[in-house]
């Protein structure tokens, strides 16, 4: 009898600290992911290793359009690389996707530029998984690939 009072009591608590729980504005978060995803954009067109380095977290993942693997180190000395001008990279058919504590967006991207010399100009789509810590998304993996091959030079 004594468990079944204890258990009752501790539902009841959860349920208790559960609707207490801050309600997420899902709009609003959704607004946030999309944003950072463009914020990250930019800092990839101006080379900000900084910027770029609040928005993903220290064990990050990222799979390339062509099958490469890079952690955040990796990634980010990658995105400063002198050879590599990236002029425009934009986002559209974004979607997020909520669950408890992370948010996966997917969305289609256009990147276009120059990499050594060379330009290029890539349509793909990409899956974006955040995690939510302390009120602040950072993203955990990235997974890029290409839509439209590049034209053979």
């Amino acid at each position: 009898m004594k468990w079944i009072l204890g258990s009752i009591l501790v539902l009841a608590c959860a349920m208790v600290a559960d609707a207490q729980a801050p309600v997420r504005d899902a709009k609003a978060e959704k607004s946030m992911l999309i944003a950072l995803e463009n914020a990250w954009n930019q800092a990839q067109i101006h080379r900000d290793g900084e910027a770029l380095s609040r928005l993903i977290a220290d064990k990050f993942v990222y799979t390339d359009w062509d099958g490469t693997l890079l952690n955040k180190a990796q990634f980010i000395t990658g995105s400063k690389d002198p050879s590599v001008d990236t002029t425009l990279v934009a986002n559209n058919d974004v979607d997020v996707h909520f669950y408890p504590g992370f948010a996966i967006v997917t969305g289609a991207y256009h990147a276009k530029g120059t990499n050594r010399g060379k330009p290029f100009d890539h349509y793909g789509r990409f899956t974006d998984t955040w995690i939510s810590s302390d009120g602040q998304w950072q993203c955990v993996a990235s997974h890029t690939n290409l839509t439209k091959k590049p034209a053979a030079r």
